[in-house]
C-alpha cells in the first residue's frame, strides 16, 4: 500500500484519494445507468462465541461465523417516462425473478475503474418513489433498495 510521504504537492500527486462523486452502475444488462447515490456496500463478519465450562478464563472465545452483506441502496432523479424501478420489482412473483449482477465502479479522472464492487444473485427488496412538497424546489430523487447474496472488491 503506498502511503503519503513529506515533500510539496507536485511529488504527492499520486497521493490524492479517489473522489466519491464519479462512478457507474451496471445491473443486468443495463449499462452506466445514472445514479446520483450509492450506498450501503458494507461487508461484516458475525461473532460466534464460545466458552466451555471449565474455562479458567471469565470470558467467551470469539471465532468468526459467517459474511452478511448490507442491502445496497441506490437513488436516482425521477424522469417523465421512466418507471424502470417499478418495473423491475414488479417482475417478482414468489421466487421466480430472475436474479441480477449488479457492477458498481468508483472511476478516475479519466473515467478508469479503480476499485470494483460485484454484487451477485441481486434483486429489488424495495422501492421509494420521491417525496413531494409544494414548497421545494429540489429535483424529484427515487430510491431502490437491493438485496445480495455476496460481493466481491477488486482494486484496479
Amino acid at each position: 500500500m503506498a502511503l503519503p510521504t513529506a515533500g510539496t504537492g507536485a511529488e504527492q500527486d499520486q497521493f490524492w484519494p479517489l473522489p466519491k462523486f464519479y462512478f457507474s452502475v451496471d445491473i443486468g444488462d443495463f449499462t452506466d445507468l445514472p445514479f446520483q447515490e450509492v450506498s450501503g456496500l458494507d461487508v461484516e463478519t458475525e461473532v460466534i462465541e464460545y466458552r466451555h465450562g471449565n474455562s479458567p478464563n471469565h470470558s467467551p472465545i470469539k471465532m468468526p461465523g459467517l459474511m452478511k452483506y448490507g442491502d445496497v441502496t441506490l437513488k436516482k432523479g425521477v424522469f417523465a417516462d421512466d418507471n424502470q424501478f417499478f418495473d423491475w420489482i414488479s417482475k417478482i412473483s414468489l421466487n421466480t425473478y430472475e436474479r441480477l449482477t449488479v457492477v458498481i465502479r468508483l472511476l478516475d479522472e479519466t473515467a478508469t475503474p479503480r476499485m470494483t464492487w460485484t454484487l451477485t444473485n441481486a434483486f429489488p427488496q424495495k422501492v421509494t418513489p420521491t417525496d413531494m412538497n409544494s414548497q421545494s424546489s429540489e429535483a424529484g430523487i427515487e430510491t431502490m433498495v437491493l438485496t445480495h447474496e455476496g460481493m466481491t472488491s477488486e482494486v484496479a
